[in-house]
């Protein structure tokens, strides 16, 4: 198994919602309003023996060359987008669903990301997702999902897929987050989402402000920071800074 995270770059994000990019080597995050939190924005790819599987998809951004970032940070790995095979997604915040999909810059359309694979989601986060009771989800992302024949949708609390994909529905940071696990071999990777974005909340009792349930975030955390350190899982930190990898040992 080969793991690369695909690195959007850092942002700030307060009350607005908005992703402000932020240079870690040049600013000071006490010049940004108040409140702010500082993160890093990195979907992953894992290569297995049969599939390239996509976790979450960022920003949705067009890099400088006129292509999807995430694409850019694919090819950049010797990864053709289109050979991706499927797309996992923990929920549907914008910064998790951006590049689901993505409007072209010169045809002015919007285009499914990876026409390719099988998109793997919650159908009851997409129900709420394109309600618009909610400010994170921005729902011309994720509306092409509707008519797309490549979806497959969950909708039941946990379960495995293609015998490759084990998800579970925790909760949490949103209504209907869900985590997953990919074995092979001797490796375990294990993605979280925004249940477990950061290394160091997974080392402290932290209750995030931002979460739905901050408790019982916390709660899976802890319990998946004792099974992982048992099993030496490799952690994926979707928000984490310095650490979007972790190789958990029971010492560390």
């Amino acid at each position: 198994m080969r793991i690369y995270p695909l690195s959007e770059g850092s942002f700030t994000i307060d009350q607005t919602k908005v992703f402000v990019p932020f240079d870690t080597a040049s600013e000071n995050l006490q010049n940004r309003p108040k409140g702010s939190i500082l993160v890093e924005i990195q979907p992953f790819v894992v290569v297995t023996d049969k599939d390239i599987i996509l976790f979450d998809t960022g920003l949705g951004y067009i890099g400088k060359s006129g292509t999807l970032q995430l694409h850019e940070n694919l090819m950049h790995n010797g990864i053709d987008p289109s050979s991706v095979t499927k797309v996992f997604m923990s929920h549907l915040h914008k910064d998790h669903a951006g590049g689901i999909s993505y409007i072209h810059p010169t045809h002015n359309e919007r285009f499914i990301s990876f026409p390719y694979a099988k998109y793997y989601i919650q159908k009851r986060e997409y129900d709420l997702a394109v309600s618009g009771e909610n400010p994170s989800y921005l729902a011309e992302q994720v509306s092409m999902l509707e008519d797309f024949s490549g979806v497959v949708w969950l909708t039941e609390d946990e379960g495995v897929i293609e015998d490759v994909i084990h998800y579970q529905l925790t909760a949490g940071h949103s209504l209907y987050h869900q985590v997953a696990w990919v074995k092979e071999s001797d490796t375990t990777f294990f993605f979280g989402g925004d249940v477990a974005p950061q290394l160091q909340q997974m080392k402290s009792k932290f209750i995030a402000k931002y979460d739905m349930d901050g408790k019982a975030a916390m709660q899976w955390r802890q319990m998946w920071w004792e099974q992982g350190g048992a099993a030496q899982w490799t952690f994926a930190f979707y928000h984490d800074i310095k650490y979007p990898t972790y190789i958990h040992a029971p010492s560390s």
